[in-house]
């Protein structure tokens, strides 16, 4: 990232990153499964013929206690026959109406699928049985302009096992935070299109993370059912809390939308056409065999696309449930953005579950609060990576003059060393091997290159060690042109800075048309 914005400084006012959407899971895990369902049961000695009454009574005082401080300051409960309704349009229709800046909007009613139990007959065994079962059911949903949070909505599920989901905002947190520092700032939708100072400002979207998230959700909790604690007094449960989703944003803040509007359409054509669909693997830190690849037992979808919103265009690379994209928003920011859903393939160093005296260790990443900072940290490592992907994009030295040298023979190690053709069919394939997204990574070595370049690998010693001799021949003649530099004690290889730049250039030129570069020329 540094290298994308020290290119541009003169044109970047400041860079912002941080939580963008954050969508939070309360669950209370005794009543997640059957087991600890029946355990409940049990103890509040509630028999299965007579779960649905109790399950009936519980909501009834759930539903009342939901809606007591709305009726009781006059907010509107507006129940919508459509679950599918504009939830956050309605609600914020009513602020403004009703000049709403603190506290409760509304609470808005829907009837939507749930995962719930029901009682159902074993006539097998002539018995019955809970099981768990997708059902609809009436959910609350409150919005409020949090004190801290700002604009932010939570629901409840009104019956068993009552889950919770809690939704808001990290720009909107920080523009709270900004507020109460009194630092000026001008923002449109989503985005701060320019601070009075940035480094303060991220330094704010920085201690977002420090915060004691079982407290601050548990609050939340509280007021969408006072009567929580009430309900299970006889067997005392709390919640826990996951992050069902997280949207980790940079954003680079122009200071004139032209600059960006010349420059973005060149990087949505460099993230197409260099970037393959599996690349954004390495991006999000996956590990992926060279070529196109996939893990054998890898089977998630794996997709690159473009849209024109009303916002801007975005190209979204995505990954099974987790994604990267790019946004050019209100004009002047450009924005990297990476999302994640599904946290099996990520890691972080800690103790093991359970043993929390133990030395740390390679963990899987938890979907617990726990586990917050790390989905940053990985979600900022892929935001870098990508935007340093993408620095080549954009150069001003002309095609020629960037790849004069490559066709003149170079001195290397005291010996010569041939020119690079890059219309050549050999050079070129080399040349659009080691510009794959999918090296940015963990760069790239002599058996990833054999794998891109010969058309089947060698069926014996003899053949794969004379495909390994050519490899090195290659590897030595891009060292010495300097397009790439070994990682000190590994068989490894990056791309330098200047060879980025002029595969990117090639790459890009070879994947124009006539028309395009005719109008480059104009």
């Amino acid at each position: 990232m540094a290298g994308f914005v020290a290119k541009h400084a003169e044109h970047v006012i400041g860079t912002l990153s941080g939580f963008d959407r954050l969508v939070f899971r309360g669950t209370l895990r005794m009543l997640a499964h059957r087991g600890g369902m029946m355990t409940y049961l049990s103890a509040a000695e509630v028999l299965l013929k007579h779960f649905d009454a109790h399950a009936r009574a519980l909501t009834e005082q759930l539903k009342d206690a939901s809606t007591a401080l709305a009726r009781r300051l006059g907010r509107p409960v507006k129940y919508l026959a459509s679950a599918a309704s504009n939830k956050e349009e309605i609600a914020r229709a009513i602020a403004e109406a009703d000049g709403i800046t603190r506290g409760l909007i509304c609470v808005l009613a829907a009837v939507e699928p749930c995962l719930t139990y029901a009682v159902v007959r074993d006539r097998a065994n002539r018995r019955i049985e809970l099981e768990p079962r997708w059902r609809k059911c009436l959910f609350h949903y409150h919005y409020q302009v949090h004190p801290r949070f700002g604009f932010m909505h939570a629901r409840i599920q009104t019956w068993f096992p009552f889950a919770i989901q809690v939704c808001l905002n990290g720009r909107e947190w920080l523009a709270r935070s900004m507020d109460a520092a009194g630092l000026a700032y001008q923002r449109r939708d989503n985005c701060f299109t320019w601070l009075q100072q940035p480094e303060r400002a991220q330094r704010m979207m920085e201690r977002q993370l420090h915060s004691d998230w079982p407290v601050l959700l548990d609050a939340i909790a509280r007021s969408l059912n006072p009567m929580h604690t009430t309900m299970f007094a006889d067997f005392p449960m709390e919640y826990y809390w996951s992050t069902y989703q997280s949207e980790w944003a940079t954003d680079i803040m122009f200071r004139d939308p032209a600059v960006l509007s010349r420059l973005y359409p060149r990087l949505v054509q460099h993230g197409l056409t260099t970037f393959l669909s599996t690349d954004v693997m390495r991006f999000l830190g996956r590990k992926v065999l060279a070529g196109e690849r996939l893990p054998p037992r890898f089977a998630a979808e794996v997709t690159s696309d473009v849209k024109h919103r009303p916002e801007g265009v975005r190209i979204k690379h995505r990954v099974g449930d987790n994604s990267v994209k790019m946004y050019d928003k209100q004009g002047s920011v450009l924005r990297v953005e990476t999302t994640i859903n599904d946290v099996d393939q990520f890691k972080t160093f800690r103790p093991p579950e359970n043993q929390p005296d133990a030395d740390p260790s390679w963990q899987r990443m938890r979907k617990g609060v726990a586990d917050l900072h790390r989905r940053a940290e990985v979600s900022q490592a892929c935001n870098e990576r990508y935007l340093t992907a993408i620095a080549a994009t954009e150069d001003t030295t002309a095609l020629g003059e960037l790849t004069a040298r490559l066709c003149r023979p170079v001195t290397y190690k005291g010996r010569r060393v041939r020119a690079i053709n890059p219309h050549a069919p050999a050079d070129s394939a080399l040349l659009a091997a080691i510009s794959r997204g999918e090296f940015t990574l963990n760069g790239l070595r002599n058996q990833d290159l054999r794998g891109l370049l010969f058309a089947k690998p060698g069926r014996t010693k003899t053949e794969q060690k004379r495909q390994a001799a050519a490899i090195s021949r290659k590897l030595r003649l891009l060292r010495a042109h300097h397009l790439i530099r070994k990682v000190p004690r590994t068989h490894r290889y990056h791309l330098t800075d200047a060879g980025r730049t002029i595969v990117t250039a090639l790459m890009a030129a070879r994947n124009a048309n006539t028309q395009e570069l005719t109008k480059m020329a104009a």
